[in-house]
């Protein structure tokens, strides 16, 4: 059920609406497994919020899918209820971040999706994939990305091969394309907006990120018709305004990140080298390169953001299954009814017992790359029971976060001392340490863990004028740095036996 969290310093009425002029910016996050609006104060302070989760829908093995009508419902919903909370007349702002890749094609007569969303954890495209290995070079050097079933390219080219409408609805000029922030922008508008931001564009397998612009190469080997993609504006673009039958007022929709962006975008803004982690369905690492592209074939290249017409470069390890792993032992196997169990099942126990898991429920991500490997749990005895299985899966968090930051540090490119950690997994005591010990590298955390609307609520008030660029460094301070305690030696056998694992999962 939705969720709204009242501030006692506000007078509140029953009519929903707080006493008196509450200036706020509302970050509305359209996640993978669910829909968040949050409502900042000038101090950065929560005064109200509303979520509901997201079905996902599973037709094969391998397939990810939702449905974009109950992504856009809820999205109004949070949105609407949120606003409502504070008068919308003293929301001066709303920034849209969300789940990137994702695909929705849809009818621009009838508003209506002509499939579901291809969900970014979809691996139905890997033969496609697999078909194009001649141009991978050609498309990480002109978009950052490497070829693979993730990004949004060859999701739409799949969706042309397989719903007959797409072509016509194509020829006839009434067929759109959008990821999650398209959509529901163009609904919150009215249907009058078809936009994307430079840093959702740029995860399409369409953008040349030299230019932040379409490319008509990659357009001609996936394709894909160019009238049906959304115009790619600047993150901190002014992108139209909510219909009055959304929140009974135009409220300014001032800024679009892409989750991960967004959540970058919150721990350092501006700052050269700043790298985080967010533990959310999935796993992100992410480094501020500035005005430099890197080029490392096990990571990717991709626009942080672009503001007034200045790209900035990110760096990613995409990593596919994180949180989405501890979801599966509570809804797939049963194992824990909640994630907040977890901590306390792993710490019950001296060690591992050898037990290692590999989530690789959605095939695997950087380093490796590979659509084909499956999640794999190695080393169970009679000894072994929920607990170990518990813990290996926390330990295949932290392994994963850890390979991306050995090939971050091998590069030595970026200035790595502290990783700064955000989302749900954070507040879980055992992973954070073991996170810490795998790194040997200090973890920090955050006053917020919803990063990700943060981000984008700061960027959309950077734009509104209601916080200044100083005034957003004080917004997000350190509450609390983990430093690692294990011994060198344990270390080196347990990353070792983890490879040993992951070897397993790709045979």
């Amino acid at each position: 059920m939705p969720d709204i969290l009242h501030r006692d310093e506000f007078e509140h009425q029953s009519l929903g609406h707080y006493t008196g002029t509450v200036s706020a910016i509302v970050g509305l996050d359209l996640g993978t497994t669910g829909i968040r609006a949050i409502a900042f104060s000038e101090s950065g302070s929560i005064l109200a919020q509303a979520y509901e989760e997201v079905p996902l829908i599973f037709p094969k093995a391998g397939w990810v899918e939702q449905d974009p009508i109950v992504i856009r419902d809820m999205a109004i919903r949070v949105l609407r209820k949120v606003v409502n909370e504070l008068g919308a007349k003293n929301v001066r702002g709303i920034g849209i971040t969300n789940q990137r890749e994702t695909t929705i094609l849809w009818n621009k007569t009838t508003g209506r999706p002509i499939y579901n969303a291809v969900v970014w954890q979809c691996r139905r495209t890997a033969k496609l994939c697999r078909e194009r290995s001649d141009q991978a070079d050609f498309i990480f050097n002109k978009t950052g990305l490497r070829l693979d079933p993730y990004f949004s390219a060859t999701k739409i080219e799949w969706i042309f091969q397989n719903v007959p409408s797409a072509k016509q609805l194509a020829d006839s000029g009434n067929l759109a394309f959008g990821t999650v922030d398209t959509w529901v922008l163009w609904h919150l508008t009215a249907r009058q907006v078809h936009a994307t931001d430079a840093s959702n564009a740029s995860r399409t397998m369409l953008v040349d990120i030299s230019t932040g612009q379409y490319d008509p190469a990659l357009l001609r080997l996936f394709a894909v018709p160019n009238a049906i993609l959304p115009e790619i504006l600047n993150s901190n673009a002014h992108f139209g305004s909510t219909d009055t039958e959304i929140c009974g007022f135009h409220v300014p929709i001032l800024a679009i990140l892409g989750d991960q962006q967004a959540a970058l975008f919150a721990h350092g803004q501006f700052e050269f080298g700043t790298v985080k982690n967010t533990y959310g369905t999935g796993l992100f690492v992410v480094g501020n390169t500035g005005d430099t592209r890197l080029n490392d074939a096990n990571l990717v290249s991709t626009v942080a953001w672009q503001i007034d017409g200045k790209l900035t470069y990110a760096t990613e390890g995409s990593i596919f299954t994180g949180g989405a792993a501890i979801q599966w032992l509570r809804d797939g196997l049963g194992i824990i009814q909640d994630a907040s169990e977890t901590a306390e099942l792993a710490a019950a126990l001296p060690d591992n017992g050898g037990v290692y898991f590999v989530p690789a429920l959605s095939g695997l991500g950087a380093p490796y790359w590979d659509a084909d490997a499956r999640g794999t749990i190695v080393g169970l005895t009679r000894g072994s029971d929920r607990r170990h299985i518990v813990r290996a899966a926390l330990e295949g968090l932290a392994h994963q976060t850890a390979d991306i930051i050995d090939i971050l540090n091998a590069q030595a490119t970026l200035p790595i001392s502290t990783l700064r950690v955000d989302g749900g997994a954070v507040a879980n005591s055992f992973l954070m340490q073991f996170q810490a010990d795998m790194l040997d590298m200090p973890i920090v955390k955050t006053k917020l863990n919803e990063t990700t609307a943060l981000g984008v609520a700061m960027l959309a008030g950077l734009s509104a004028g209601f916080w200044t660029q100083d005034q957003l460094k004080t917004l997000n301070p350190v509450t609390e740095t983990i430093h690692p305690k294990m011994n060198a030696a344990l270390r080196k056998v347990l990353r070792n036996e983890w490879h040993h694992a992951i070897k397993q999962a790709q045979a």
